[in-house]
């Protein structure tokens, strides 16, 4: 999809590692990004490949995730409009330590490793934004992973259903009938549990009126039930 310089400033604007550069900075940064569309589905890239690229969602979402050599994975983050995503690259060469997949039709723009190492040369604020933004990543998820572990899958998934449905208000869902997009595995890779059991605790979140499923896809009916689930 071509998008316009001034359309890519505006997305620049609003990413947090960016938002202390001006006008002619972000102009500069529009010039030298690539735009790039992936479908449901796409592996933008792997764990352990090598990459030098990262990526700003303009709309859709992606997710990271760990995989196991026993086939089973868990999913570190999401990223939607407006997030910067594989920012490790931009530092030096290591290869990728996540995979990133996307979860819904996705936009973004990519920036080479070697145009942004120039940026951070003339503007060490933002290598300061993206160190903030990487700790905050990373307790985010730690806290979220010590969470999982005294909490039971119910809660988990609840838990899980609660962060996509506040992602969704952010977007300008309403406060009830919230459409999540996601799958059955997608959640209980999300939550750290097994497809059978978050399957079976949706289907009782069906039957109390919570939700409704759809392929790939449920409404949250009632968000405020849905949070007497977490625990």
């Amino acid at each position: 999809m071509a998008t316009t310089s001034e359309e890519t400033i505006v997305l620049l604007q609003g990413v947090p590692v960016f938002s202390t550069l001006g006008a002619d900075d972000l102009a500069q940064v529009a010039e030298v990004t690539v735009p790039r569309s992936f479908v449901t589905g796409e592996i933008v890239f792997r764990e352990g490949d090598s990459g030098d690229t990262c990526y700003v969602v303009r709309s859709g979402r992606a997710r990271a995730i760990r995989e196991h050599v026993d086939g089973r994975s868990i999913a570190l983050a999401t990223f939607g409009p407006g997030e910067i995503f594989g920012e490790l690259a931009m530092f030096d060469s290591e290869l990728r330590s996540a995979t990133v997949e996307v979860i819904e039709p996705t936009v973004a723009i990519a920036i080479l490793g070697s145009d942004m190492r120039r940026l951070l040369k003339t503007h060490p604020d933002i290598a300061l934004k993206l160190l903030i933004s990487l700790g905050r990543r990373l307790r985010e998820t730690n806290e979220r992973l010590a969470r999982q572990s005294f909490q039971t899958v119910q809660s988990r998934v609840a838990s899980v259903l609660a962060e996509l449905v506040a992602i969704a208000r952010s977007q300008g869902a309403g406060e009830t009938d919230v459409l999540i997009i996601a799958t059955q595995n997608d959640l209980a890779q999300l939550a750290g549990s097994s497809r059978e059991s978050a399957s079976r605790f949706l289907a009782t979140l069906e039957r109390a009126g919570v939700i409704t499923q759809g392929r790939g896809k449920l409404v949250v009916h009632d968000p405020a039930r849905l949070e007497g689930y977490v625990y």
